[in-house]
């Protein structure tokens, strides 16, 4: 059993929820506002970042990456065939690589500013950076959706997952990501639609629904985040 401390609508917890829920693993979801730097949630993780996994016979595991590389060699083997990270090397780097460029690249350029902007910002004091979104970081964020949705369009027409022939993080974090976005109506998808398809495919899976369930308070869902067809 694991226990998740996680934010609903932060892009790195989605990403392991996924995780999670393709090995089938048990887990419990504990809600953090990383923004209130709570004592006992610094002690499991001093960068007070999410997310965090727990479980009772090891110390605590903070980071979407290493969690991943955690989740890996502890059920990876035993997964088979539907293990999420590759067995060859070229095939582990490719994967590596991309969960690098969503998990950093595509989150500093994109996914963090606008939850940050139109999410965090709603629920943070004055004191700590919160208040009225800034109109001209999520300008800048909205056009860089647009050029990673058509690197994404490029990796799904020339392979059949992001990073080959099967699903890997690869896919799952890319699509975390959007998914955070995709509730705000942010993605584009009329772009491109082989970056539509491909996401309408993992979109699709039954470790999607749990993501799929979120909902925030005073800001409903967009029509492409709740519809499986869009």
């Amino acid at each position: 059993m694991y226990t998740l401390y996680h934010h609903a609508f932060c892009p790195h917890s989605r990403f392991i929820r996924l995780v999670l829920g393709e090995y089938g693993l048990d887990l419990t979801l504990m809600d953090e506002r990383p923004w209130d730097r709570r004592e006992d949630f610094l002690k499991l993780n001093p960068a007070g970042t999410t997310p965090v996994l727990v479980s009772d016979d090891m110390p605590p595991v903070p980071g979407a990456g290493i969690i991943a590389e955690y989740i890996d060699e502890v059920h990876g083997l035993a997964a088979k065939d539907r293990r999420l990270l590759p067995t060859s090397m070229a095939e582990r780097i490719e994967v590596r690589r991309l969960m690098a460029w969503f998990n950093e690249k595509f989150f500093e350029e994109a996914s963090g500013p606008l939850v940050t902007e139109r999410i965090y910002k709603r629920f943070m004091s004055e004191d700590i950076g919160g208040g009225a979104p800034s109109m001209d970081v999520i300008r800048a964020a909205n056009a860089n959706v647009r050029y990673h949705l058509a690197y994404i369009g490029w990796l799904a027409r020339t392979r059949n997952f992001l990073a080959g022939d099967r699903l890997t993080y690869a896919d799952l974090v890319a699509a975390a990501h959007l998914s955070a976005i995709d509730y705000l109506g942010d993605v584009p998808w009329s772009e491109d639609d082989a970056a539509k398809a491909w996401y309408a495919r993992i979109k699709s899976r039954p470790s999607f629904r749990p993501l799929l369930s979120e909902w925030l308070a005073g800001v409903p869902a967009s029509r492409t985040y709740v519809d499986l067809d869009f």
